[in-house]
């Protein structure tokens, strides 16, 4: 899991797909958090994309950096817990501006039944279940 965050924080921006009905929406992010050995995203619940979440929590991410790409297939659980929305905050301090821990708009999901897939032109695919 280690190698999968460090690839999204060096890539900065990553982009985070959708289901909105049966309408894929992709979207760059930039948020990656490890939190009690897990993965986490941050966005705000008055978006678009969180209610999309909660509609369907099947998300997917990618990323390109170095010749190489990843792809994060995951289910997306919403974690309400004050602790964990800081934590993110303070991986995140230019986010404080914009949202607070517990002030009812900021959301962090914790990613489950995860499986990332390193690829490249010049290597075979790496794949990392989570």
């Amino acid at each position: 899991m280690d190698k999968i965050y460090q690839f999204l924080k060096d890539a900065g921006t990553y982009y985070l797909a959708t289901v909105e009905g049966d309408q894929p929406r992709v979207r760059p992010f930039g948020t990656i958090d490890v939190f009690e050995g897990k993965l986490y995203i941050q966005t705000g619940k008055k978006k678009d994309v969180s209610k999309q979440i909660h509609l369907n929590p099947k998300i997917e991410i990618c990323a390109f950096k170095d010749g190489v790409w990843l792809r994060v297939a995951a289910k997306a659980a919403a974690d309400d817990r004050i602790e964990a929305q800081q934590h993110m905050l303070d991986a995140y301090p230019s986010l404080q501006g914009m949202y607070k821990a517990g002030d009812g708009n900021t959301e962090v999901f914790c990613l489950t039944e995860g499986v990332a897939t390193f690829s490249s032109f010049t290597a075979a695919p790496e794949i990392i279940r989570f």
